[in-house]
């Protein structure tokens, strides 16, 4: 398809493109749901429950910038009809999964293909549309699909539980993969980079070492113990990575991530924004569902409709957050966005057995105004401080910021819940006079606990005794004190990120991208021979 073409038809492409999106931002959501599920049927432990999610994450994020790269080498719509097709395999895979270890591993398949979709979808959108305020427009659209998927998944993948086993969760992609990938093959240019540069296959595996062992660490050391010489070997590991990670992209000639662009402050205070909004969008999710099924006694359907106020907040408010920024500018939008996640997770921390949704109903819709204030002008302001071709590296660094958010989010809070929650209700075990290995489960989830309590009264769906009870009431009350800790450090970051913004963000967003003479006249040329000015080296003034 030809540009005239492709721009003529830059709308039904969006809906392409958008379509393409929802099937990754579906997957991150509508799992949640199913976590009490698999800790039941699964076996599954915290920290297993913390790697079916983090597992897929890790992979796309570690992913993120090499895929970018071979889309602007290759074509952007072959990456993402690449990325179409292993991502349903991986689904299909997951659906079928016989153990928490087997599933942890397909699901890091499905990694694999969302790595390739995610970056592809933008970096087209940013090709498509190339008017400054028109782009703004349909990155808002798209950030409002990411919405949508938060909000359909919760509530899909409770009726789906209600009615089918839990592998339907995954195969709900199969129909929408069957739409989106002969859809955008034939509604969606194929663009790629004019003088893309070489892989760096070395960077992305320091890059995928790094982020998984200081996850590894972060999601192990509560069992293990944050002092053990694994749990301290991997953090070295985790970040000995990073640190050569970065120097190796400082000298090759290739690098996967040009770090010259984190010299522009817009870029990286943007991409702080992004990654702690996502931070506490996933990181909060994997906690209060949780909360509202084991401790306020929800079905999976109940709690994805509970779960809606929050993910309706981001369709609303992330498509027209673009004329707010209009109004007051990129830096207070963001700031003010950030803000409110920091209260919206503070309101989340006091709940309590007693309280029970009314205090989740107020810190959910908090959470969604926050995110959707900060996520799609953050995302505008990434992609508007980078040249054009650049566009599929741009996107992935922005997408890379969103699976590392969740994935930290996940490790972090849930890290936090499991070091309060273990010692917690072990305190409280000494009084029921439990064998070691009900002990042992008690203390490994709450979905454990309230299985020992059930059988204290000889029926395994039913807490029918006074011990069962106070077992199932010292767990639930365990949680929820933990999942506050947890969710206060969230609010600590999120406060920190504001911050950031406010320091770092111009006041009013220069698209150094799209407007290089406008730059260019800012600075007096020494001499004839001076070259134009670099957008990502020599950024506008900060205002």
């Amino acid at each position: 398809m030809d540009t005239k073409t492709a721009y003529d038809r830059r709308w039904i492409g969006l809906g392409v493109l958008c379509l393409s999106l929802l099937v990754v931002s579906l997957d991150n959501t509508i799992l949640s749901v199913a976590l009490p599920k698999l800790s039941s049927e699964l076996g599954a432990t915290t920290s297993q429950l913390q790697w079916i999610v983090d597992g897929y994450t890790l992979v796309f994020a570690g992913l993120l910038l090499t895929t970018g790269s071979l889309g602007d080498r290759y074509g952007r719509r072959s990456a993402l009809s690449l990325g179409l097709v292993i991502f349903v395999a991986g689904s299909i895979a997951s659906a079928f999964a016989t153990s928490a270890g087997m599933l942890i591993a397909t699901r890091s398949v499905m990694g694999v293909g969302g790595a390739f979709i995610m970056p592809a979808t933008l970096s087209l959108l940013t090709n498509i549309f190339t008017e400054p305020k028109e782009r703004a427009k349909a990155i808002g659209i798209w950030a409002g699909i990411s919405g949508i998927g938060v909000a359909i998944g919760p509530m899909m993948g409770g009726w789906l539980l209600e009615h089918f086993a839990w592998g339907s969760v995954f195969l709900i992609n199969v129909p929408v993969v069957a739409i989106a990938l002969p859809a955008g093959y034939f509604l969606l240019p194929d663009s790629r980079a004019e003088d893309s540069p070489r892989l760096d296959p070395l960077g992305a595996v320091l890059s995928i070492v790094g982020l998984v062992s200081l996850v590894w660490a972060i999601i192990e050391a509560p069992a293990k113990g944050w002092t053990s010489p694994t749990v301290l070997t991997a953090f070295a590991l985790g970040f000995g990575a990073i640190a050569v990670f970065i120097w190796w992209q400082t000298t090759t000639d290739h690098p996967m991530l040009d770090v010259r662009f984190f010299k522009n402050p817009r870029f990286s205070a943007a991409n702080l924004a992004i990654t702690l909004a996502f931070f506490a969008m996933i990181g909060s999710m994997f906690v209060i569902t949780q909360f509202m099924q084991f401790v306020l006694g929800f079905s999976p359907l109940e709690a994805g409709i509970r779960s809606v106020p929050l993910a309706s907040m981001l369709i609303l408010v992330a498509p027209q957050s673009h004329r707010l920024v209009e109004r007051i500018g990129t830096k207070l939008v963001v700031a003010g966005g950030l803000a409110i996640v920091a209260i919206g997770l503070t309101v989340a921390s006091t709940a309590t057995p007693a309280l029970g949704y009314g205090r989740i109903l107020p810190a959910q819709l908090l959470l969604g105004i926050g995110i959707a204030l900060a996520m799609a002008p953050a995302t505008e302001s990434v992609m508007g401080s980078l040249p054009r071709e650049k566009a599929g590296v741009g996107s992935a660094m922005n997408d890379t910021t969103r699976q590392v958010g969740g994935a930290l989010g996940v490790a972090i809070i849930g890290s936090i819940f499991s070091s309060h929650y273990a010692p917690t209700i072990s305190a409280k075990l000494g009084g029921f006079g439990l064998p070691a290995v009900a002990v042992n489960a008690s203390r490994d989830s709450i979905g454990g606990a309230l299985t020992v309590a059930a059988r204290m009264g000889g029926d395994p769906n039913v807490i029918d005794t006074n011990a069962g009870r106070a077992l199932a009431h010292a767990a639930r009350d365990a949680f929820a004190s933990s999942m506050g800790r947890g969710l206060l450090v969230a609010a600590g970051m999120a406060l920190a990120g504001c911050i950031v913004a406010l320091v770092f963000l111009p006041a009013q967003a220069v698209d150094s991208a799209f407007a290089e003479p406008a730059i260019e006249s800012l600075v007096p040329l020494v001499d004839a021979e001076r070259p134009a000015l670099d957008p990502v080296l020599d950024p506008a003034p900060v205002a």
